[in-house]
């Protein structure tokens, strides 16, 4: 049984998915919660996790009894079909709910991609200790975090290292679109939810049409997720819109300027500059603002230990800010050749790529 509430849970659920009958002869029969992606790997998807993509405590409040009844659902399917393996990918708000019941039922549960207890909400170690039987998380420090809190953990390195394909060059990519390969390109990422463009898209607008006006050579393109309708970005001088090509979008870029998110990471493995922006509503600032126990947002920064790329948060993301810190770099080759070289550090720390091949081989351990 395999439980994913998000895309990105949806893609890594079906890369693991992959990697499993890849190294098995069985003929594994999965079922659970997932999208498209894992469907296309055959995988019976009780739940799909369109129904489910929410973000903020107000949207949460609103979906409590669609989330209960899909709760409900899963831990009734485990019951009936018994699985070998129940693995847990991401959605931790979720899935460590469902983890407590499932232990309970008495099925073996493991954990794939870690709850950000590092960060913030501690306290949820404990409950991760009694109902997890193992722990396979993707970054580098969490091994240890979790070693030192009596959590069975294994490193299988990061599921995006390897991952991002690249299929054509800058000049390539600018000739397409009308870009001048010669002249500053820059990549906004506003983030994939409603609930974060409502937030965060507005100051990056702002950014973009006050940047038109004073470095009127500069080009900003923004490269839509495919959540993002076309008809959610408002036409502005000298933006372009990117449909289905994020990721040679902010390979061409000389600057990213990205929502806080696994959207950071990809631009840092892409080896592409950036700024990390976060903008959340009053009310959800206010409530988990003060949970947090890291230094930094940025993915980036948290795998580095320092901070390799400017964060804005929240009252920070203002224009003149956000302009200032994009003038700062753009102006400065050398600050921008420096944390070309700090990201490369970073993808470094990651491995050498095939985490799903790593994960499935220790999850076929553990079934004998």
């Amino acid at each position: 049984m395999v439980v994913a509430g998000e895309a990105s849970g949806d893609r890594h659920g079906a890369h693991l998915i992959e990697a499993l009958r890849a190294q098995s002869d069985r003929a594994w029969e999965v079922f659970g919660s997932g999208g498209g992606e894992m469907r296309a790997t055959g995988v019976e998807t009780l739940v799909d996790i369109r129904e489910l993509a929410i973000m903020g405590l107000p949207e949460i409040v609103r979906a409590l009894p669609n989330f209960w009844r899909v709760f409900r659902q899963l831990r009734a399917a485990a019951r009936e079909r018994r699985p070998a393996l129940v693995i847990l990918v991401d959605w931790p708000e979720f899935n460590l709910r469902l983890a407590k019941v499932l232990r309970r039922d008495g099925h073996r549960v493991i954990y794939y991609i870690s709850p950000q207890v590092w960060a913030w909400r501690t306290y949820r170690i404990r409950s991760i200790r009694r109902t997890i039987e193992r722990m396979l998380v993707i970054l580098p420090f969490e091994k240890a975090f979790y070693e030192s809190h009596g959590v069975e953990v294994d490193y299988v390195g990061h599921p995006l290292q390897g991952s991002l394909r690249v299929t054509e060059d800058r000049r390539a990519f600018c000739d397409r679109h009308g870009l001048d390969a010669e002249r500053p390109v820059l990549a906004f990422l506003p983030g994939s939810r409603h609930s974060e463009l409502r937030s965060i898209l507005p100051p990056l607008l702002e950014t973009v049409a006050s940047l038109h006006r004073v470095h009127p050579d500069w080009q900003t393109i923004l490269p839509l997720a495919p959540t993002v309708g076309r008809e959610a970005i408002p036409p502005l001088p000298g933006l372009r819109i990117i449909e289905g090509e994020t990721i040679n979008a902010v390979a061409a870029a000389d600057l990213a300027i990205v929502a806080s998110g696994t959207a950071t990471l990809e631009t840092a493995l892409l080896g592409t500059p950036l700024i990390v922006v976060y903008r959340a509503s009053a009310l959800n600032w206010r409530l988990f603002h003060p949970m947090i126990r890291v230094p930094y947002v940025g993915l980036p920064n948290l795998i580095a230990g320092r901070k390799i790329a400017p964060e804005l948060l929240q009252d920070e993301l203002t224009v003149d800010r956000l302009q200032a810190e994009i003038e700062g770099l753009l102006g400065s080759p050398a600050r921008l050749e420096t944390m070309r070289r700090d990201l490369a550090e970073v993808q470094q720390s990651l491995g050498s790529g095939d985490a799903s091949a790593r994960a499935a081989q220790r999850i076929l351990e553990l079934l004998g």
